[in-house]
């Protein structure tokens, strides 16, 4: 009550934010009478002062207000686009490292510019981080003559493009990408063995468009660089086959009593978290499928230790045929699976689900199966962007996960106002007992919106709904547009039209994020086919476009008239902030628009965690077929279910940025090594440091510290020193020969003994030339270490949680263990390192010269040699020169195993003739 009292008299931190920044808005709208009488030519010179001013040390809040005018009056002459207050306003957020709320149609990607052009100042480069290509080369072209006539440079960073061209795109004072290819870059950036083969520069202000999408809903996927492991084909297609033979078990049994199932199974399914269990019953069938296969011998259990890798696959193979659905969680494309984003609705290629999953859908599919892949290096996209000096973002759904931006990123959310209020006016939801009625309802409601001449924004969760909606309105005669992932290319074309009266779009979460659905259509879409008609004249052209400008403007008004766009939606997603998303695509700009939402009792959000409540009140009410429950408690009800799945969704990717934290410390430690060795101009000192460590640790097995000679192991130390050092060393004698010697004096002696042999190795080939060699060597020992340190940490993460039976806190064991395992790949990098370049063989041009002309005499001579052997009387045999066997190989003869046929054309083995010992 007090919180509420101080608010109402002080404002909340939003309004007081926000009369701050007017304030500042004030002082750049005086400055633009001034910039408008600049030319063209002074107004790019601003830019060069203002980066003079920056680099003598000014800050960019002193010239945010010019900057901000000058970018506004740059945008009206370049781009006929002049920047509402309410823009400058999410300009400053964002500047000022915010998360900028802002509705849909409120021009977001115009609010970037300001922002943008001002930190470019710097030099440092600034990243416009989007979520998908296209997104970002339409933006990188259509603010790129904004930022070309004010005199900065822009690149785009796709995945098709060479590293040279991903060199010049981050040169450029603004970069536009994808947060894939960002993050990609950054991990390959961290795998090169060469400073010239980096295209990224520091990380130094991203602005992320869509920043919930990215930073919430894709933080529970990590990016994974990987390569090739093992190939288990065969297994896959295995457990394919055991799946169909298991029976799904019905209801669940309570732990103390055994009861409640209602149909036994061999295995559980819980969708609430996506996981499957074998019951007791389940084992003992799979265990008999598995021997029958011949995949387990009689008697065996599915947990011995040799078959743990079994449960593995079993467990895959479940998952992947009872959870995973086609046209919802993956589409199969030319013969591949590729992922559908969840949230997004749209597919992720090149990207594979992990432990064996993508393996067990492609078998179930029957499509080639993909060797597992190994990690190579990997990377969460919380980690990722935590490394830029300065991070903002902007969205139209921000606030109802401004808790999770700032408990994760530290990023404050801030709601700007819209520059028109919003007419649209959202119903409550309306809930029927089965889908048949949904969506028999939703149907009559768009056949009524088709009749009216209203444009429709039909939303689904998946692309499975979506091509069921495409039957039934094909069914019923109603002409539309599908947009889902598999009519991702034509998406920005379907979308530009959803505005037009009578126009039917069925689309899935994705349904245009980053472009607007106009009222009437798109004008500039309406136009293009006039103004790049290069066979009419710039008059009838001009003609034309202004004939074309009055019909959108009366069939503008019209739908305007009709009630606006109206958004159905046939499905409620798990998060609140995603069914907002689909709202927002109506209302744009101070527009009419509705929504409703159709539900029913077996969606899987109502069925999972509000379909009780929600059928006992439609019981109690004795609701006939038809009818449908439209209640403010039921739209509260699925509201606090959705609450639930959100608070769940963050406690997982807050726990997985929890346990990638500790792998994310050690990231750092090893990357910035990679780094300084690649810019070292001598490595010197750090061989040096690692050998001295290697010989201490070495000798100090056979000569303890502060032991006495009677606890030494001399001879052990020569030996291992002689045999696998190539260190020879004669410390029994010279101990023999001295009065008094201690465990110091043998360690220096040894110590001196390795830096002799290993400096006699660099004079012989000199050390600018050892210099490449040894950065090579220490590239690849930490490159091939800190894979298998992934694996590990993979590993000790899925196990884990098997600590809590022992009362030991999980994340803290992981912590210590995954700390040991660390120190286990310095010490392991410290030993490869040095025993390469304390054995490496170091031979002149001359010598490696005659050893190789020695290799083909021996090569000539094997081929030109004749073997004879004593009869069985002892004396020699008489060679018969007809016989081939007595004649020596041609020079060329191809090498042959000694089972294999001679190729003297005998018939005889190898070993029984030209190749039989004498």
């Amino acid at each position: 009550m007090a919180s509420n009292i101080l608010t109402s008299i002080f404002g909340s931190r939003n309004d007081r934010l926000l009369k701050t920044y007017r304030k500042t808005i004030e002082r750049i709208n005086a400055l633009e009478p001034q910039y408008e009488l600049l030319t063209d030519d002074e107004l790019r010179g601003k830019t060069a002062e203002f980066k003079g001013r920056v680099g003598a040390g000014e800050t960019l809040d002193a010239i945010l207000p010019e900057a901000f005018a000058l970018v506004r009056e740059g945008s009206k002459r370049s781009m006929k686009m002049r920047h509402f207050d309410v823009q400058m306003l999410g300009g400053m957020s964002l500047h000022h490292g915010k998360i900028s709320e802002m509705g849909t149609g409120e021009g977001k990607t115009l609010t970037s510019t300001l922002p943008v052009f001002l930190n470019a100042l710097t030099g440092k480069g600034v990243h416009v981080v989007t979520v998908n290509d296209y997104l970002a080369s339409r933006d990188a072209r259509w603010m790129g003559r904004l930022y070309s006539f004010l005199g900065m440079t822009v690149g785009i960073n796709l995945p098709s493009v060479s590293r040279e061209e991903k060199q010049a795109a981050y040169q450029a004072d603004i970069t536009y990408g994808t947060n894939n290819e960002y993050g990609f870059d950054y991990l390959r950036d961290n795998m090169v063995y060469e400073v010239a083969d980096r295209v990224q520069r520091g990380l130094n202000f991203a602005i992320i468009d869509e920043v919930d999408s990215i930073l919430i809903d894709e933080a529970r996927t990590p990016l994974i660089i990987s390569g090739q492991a093992e190939d288990n084909t065969e297994m896959y297609l295995a457990m394919n086959k055991v799946v169909p033979t298991l029976t799904l078990q019905e209801g669940e049994a309570d732990p103390r009593t055994g009861e409640g199932v209602t149909k036994p199974g061999d295995f559980t399914l819980d969708e609430k978290t996506q996981q499957v269990f074998l019951t007791e019953q389940g084992h003992e069938n799979a265990e008999g499928i598995l021997y029958k296969l011949g995949l387990i011998p009689e008697g065996a259990t599915l947990y011995d230790p040799s078959n743990i890798s079994l449960v593995h696959h079993l467990y895959a193979a479940l998952r992947a045929n009872h959870l995973y659905h086609r046209d919802q969680h993956y589409v199969v494309q030319d013969g591949e699976i590729v992922i559908v984003d969840e949230f997004t609705g749209r597919l992720m290629s090149g990207r594979r689900w992990s432990d064996g999953l993508h393996q067990a859908v492609e078998a179930k599919e029957g499509v080639a199966i993909q060797a597992e892949n190994q990690t190579l290096a990997s990377i969460t996209f919380q980690n990722y962007f935590r490394l830029y000096a300065k991070l903002s973002g902007m969205t139209g759904t921000a606030d109802t996960e401004a808790y999770e931006f700032a408990e994760i990123y530290g990023l404050e959310t801030t709601v700007i106002p819209p520059n028109r209020k919003s007419q649209r006016g959202d119903q409550l939801d309306r809930v029927y007992k089965t889908t048949k009625e949904k969506y028999d309802a939703a149907i009559t409601d768009i056949r009524e919106c088709y009749e009216r001449g209203q444009p429709v924004l039909v939303g689904t969760t998946s692309i499975e709904n979506s091509e069921i909606i495409d039957e039934l309105l094909i069914k019923a005669n109603l002409p539309h547009q599908v947009l889902n992932a598999k009519q991702h290319a034509r998406e920005a074309d379907i979308i530009a039209q959803a505005g037009r009266s009578g126009m039917i779009t069925i689309a899935t979460n994705m349904a245009g994020r980053g472009t607007d659905i106009v009222l009437g259509g798109n004008l500039e879409k309406l136009t293009e086919p006039v103004t790049s008609d290069e066979s009419l004249d710039e008059a009838v052209k001009a003609a034309e476009v202004v004939k074309l400008k009055e019909q959108w403007s009366a069939e503008h008004e019209k739908v305007k008239a009709l009630g606006g766009l109206r958004i159905i939606a046939t499905e409620r997603h798990e998060s609140r902030r995603i069914d907002n998303q689909l709202r927002g695509r109506s209302g744009r700009q101070g527009d009419p628009g509705s929504s409703r939402f159709y539900l029913s009792l077996d969606d899987p959000l109502m069925r999972i965690f509000a379909g009780d409540r929600v059928k006992s009140i439609m019981d109690r009410l004795k609701m006939p077929e038809g009818e449908a429950i439209e209640a403010g408690i039921v739209t509260r009800s699925i509201e606090s279910a959705q609450r639930k799945v959100e608070a769940r969704n963050f406690d997982t990717r807050k726990q997985l940025l929890e346990y990638d934290d500790v792998a994310n410390d050690q990231r750092k430690v090893i990357y910035q090594q990679r780094n300084d060795i690649m810019d070292a101009s001598s490595l010197r000192e750090q061989i040096s440091s690692l050998r001295e460590g290697c010989f201490i640790d070495l000798t100090r097995q056979y000569v303890p510290f502060e032991s006495v000679e009677e606890q030494w192991d001399i001879a052990g130390l020569e030996r291992v020193l002689r045999d696998e050092w190539q260190i020879v060393l004669e410390l029994a004698d010279e101990i023999e020969g001295s009065s008094v010697i201690t465990d110091e004096d043998i360690l220096e002696k040894v110590d001196k003994a390795a830096n002799a042999a290993f400096d006699a190795k660099v004079a012989a080939i000199g050390e600018e030339n050892f210099l490449q060699f040894e950065r090579i060597v220490l590239l690849q020992s930490i490159d091939t270490h800190w894979r298998e340190h992934l694996s590990s940490l993979d590993y000790l993460r899925k196990g884990i949680h098997l600590r809590g039976y022992a009362q030991k806190q999980p994340k803290q064991e992981y912590k210590r263990e995954a700390f040991e395992l660390f120190g286990q790949l310095l010490d392991s990098v410290k030993n490869d390192v040095t025993k390469i370049l304390m054995t490496v063989k170091v031979q002149s041009a001359d010598e490696l010269g005659q050893a190789a002309a020695a290799m083909e005499n021996r090569a000539e001579n094997m081929f030109n040699v004749s073997y004879s052997a004593p009869n069985e009387d002892g004396d020699a045999q008489i060679q018969d020169e007809d016989d081939p066997r007595q004649k020596p190989l041609p020079v060329g003869t191809p090498t042959v195993g000694r089972n294999e046929a001679c190729p003297c054309g005998s018939g005889k083995k190898f070993k029984q003739c030209h190749g039989k010992l004498n």
